[in-house]
């Protein structure tokens, strides 16, 4: 087997890992919590089925709406993808 230098993947992938490392973490969080920050900026609960709670934002142009488990804790790709539908800063979620 022939070997591939891998010099500009292993250098892109050593700069995203130094930028992961220095953000602070994220709490970890119930689905009630991440719900009661929500609230506390504009969302409204809107309705649930089963374990899942549906939270909305009205804008001018736009509605937000997203789906919140209400669970114990919540994984953290759980947690990302809610941040990351809802606007919301992610200093909102981490830890203190």
């Amino acid at each position: 087997m022939k070997r591939m230098k891998l010099t500009a993947v292993s250098a892109e992938n050593d700069t995203s890992r130094a930028l992961r490392s220095t953000l602070p973490k994220l709490r970890q969080m119930s689905g009630r919590e991440v719900c009661a920050v929500r609230e506390a900026n504009g969302f409204l609960l809107v309705r649930q089925k089963g374990s899942h709670r549906i939270m909305q934002k009205r804008l001018p142009d736009t509605t937000i709406t997203i789906p919140v488990p209400d669970h114990r804790e919540l994984r953290i790709g759980t947690l990302l993808s809610i941040i990351r539908q809802s606007s919301l800063p992610r200093s909102l979620f981490e830890t203190e």
